[in-house]
């Protein structure tokens, strides 16, 4: 490969990995099964766009399974949100770039729910932060946060250099965790996600949660570890009975004392939504999304909203993957989520869309009210108030415009 004879593209791609490899003290490279990267216009731009097409010139494919997280562009809606024509000409020419390059053009942060679930201590190479958080810690799989020129460089390869939680030394807890909480929402998995990464901003920080008074579902467990790899820039996480890598608290902390142990309960909870303030604003946007919303989280949706409208001026979204959307479409779950006036769209996260600073000028929007607590914390970047209220609260608002709290 660095030889050249695989092409220029693999060449300078193992290159790339040479050099991440070296800076992070990387001993060797390890074999990766499966490869999930960032591809849209709106986060890459025009000289990452450019960056994928001289790739794809040079004749690049990958030869592991790689998949892209979520766009910026719902091709149907492009019209109704007053989104830039030329920006998704550009998005469907990276589409056709990627696909060039053998690249399964997905566009969901779900893949782990939806596409490919690694197994214990199987290594792959995925990017967005939400992902990889899961893969190590509920799946026990080994993979860093690989920006997109690492995860393409992967694909092309095969392999990634061998460091952070690829290694053993770095998947040991380092705090505990006591969970005394009453968590019965799925906002509650990411209030306690909040308050543990707040405090913890490190990215070898690995909590180990205890207590747990049932299993947490799969959507639970992603909406936690979204909360922690955002608030906290963490990587791993073990929950003691529930995570494969920890079957008991010794196991997790791999023979180590934690550093601290802490204590998160029910008033920890309240804390987290009492500190939110509407700024005497209008409750006019609530969003599903951040990460996208799985087949189960449709059907509560559905459920919640049957039978009602959403309120007048203002507007409900929700993000989720081709596939998810297709299932719910058979099930009548987006028909009855639709027919109460929210906009269902495919593909995309709410964070990343296209002119989305323009769009909350031109709406009106000033509040975001949503379930998830990544996107209460990222979307401060596009100068939203964010208000974190539990999933049954935010449709309550939705269809109101008041909050009950």
């Amino acid at each position: 490969m660095l030889r050249g004879e695989q092409g220029r593209a693999v060449q300078e791609a193992l290159q790339l990995q040479l050099a991440v490899g070296r800076f992070f003290g990387a001993k060797r490279f390890v074999p990766v099964s499966n490869v999930h990267m960032m591809g849209d216009i709106e986060v890459m731009g025009d000289s990452g766009k450019s960056f994928l097409e001289r790739a794809a010139n040079l004749g690049a494919k990958c030869v592991r399974p790689t998949t892209t997280n979520a766009r910026c562009i719902d091709f149907a809606y492009l019209d109704r949100l007053q989104q830039s024509r030329v920006e998704a000409g550009k998005e469907k020419e990276l589409i056709a770039c990627l696909r060039r390059m053998d690249v399964i053009t997905a566009d969901t942060c779900i893949n782990y729910q939806t596409l490919y679930q690694p197994h214990l201590g199987e290594h792959v190479a995925w990017g967005d932060t939400g992902t990889v958080i899961y893969a190590n810690s509920v799946y026990g799989a080994r993979s860093n946060f690989e920006a997109g020129p690492a995860a393409l460089a992967a694909g092309l390869t095969g392999r990634v250099p061998e460091y952070g939680f690829h290694l053993d030394e770095h998947r040991r807890g380092t705090f505990q965790v006591n969970l005394k909480a009453d968590l019965h929402d799925l906002a509650d998995w990411g209030a306690v996600g909040k308050i543990v990464g707040s405090g913890h901003q490190d990215y070898y920080a690995v909590p180990v949660f205890c207590g747990i008074k049932r299993t947490p579902t799969a959507d639970e467990l992603k909406q936690l570890g979204a909360s922690l790899a955002s608030y906290g820039s963490m990587g791993m996480f073990h929950m003691v009975g529930v995570t494969p890598e920890a079957p008991t608290l010794k196991a997790a902390f791999g023979g180590r004392k934690p550093k601290e142990v802490m204590t998160v309960s029910n008033r920890d909870l309240e804390a987290v939504y009492a500190g939110y303030d509407t700024k005497n604003n209008p409750l006019n946007l609530v969003v599903f999304s951040g990460p996208q919303q799985s087949l189960f989280e449709m059907k509560t949706l559905a459920t919640l909203l049957k039978g009602r409208k959403v309120a007048k001026g203002s507007q409900l979204f929700i993000t989720t993957s081709n596939g998810v959307k297709s299932a719910a479409r058979e099930l009548g779950y987006l028909k009855t989520i639709e027919d109460a006036g929210a906009i269902v769209l495919e593909g995309v996260c709410f964070y990343i869309l296209q002119n989305l600073p323009q769009m909350r000028v031109r709406e009106g929007w000033s509040n975001l009210v949503t379930n998830s607590a990544k996107l209460a914390n990222i979307i401060g970047a596009h100068k939203f108030n964010t208000i974190l209220r539990r999933t049954a609260e935010c449709i309550d608002i939705a269809c109101s415009g008041k909050d009950v709290r």
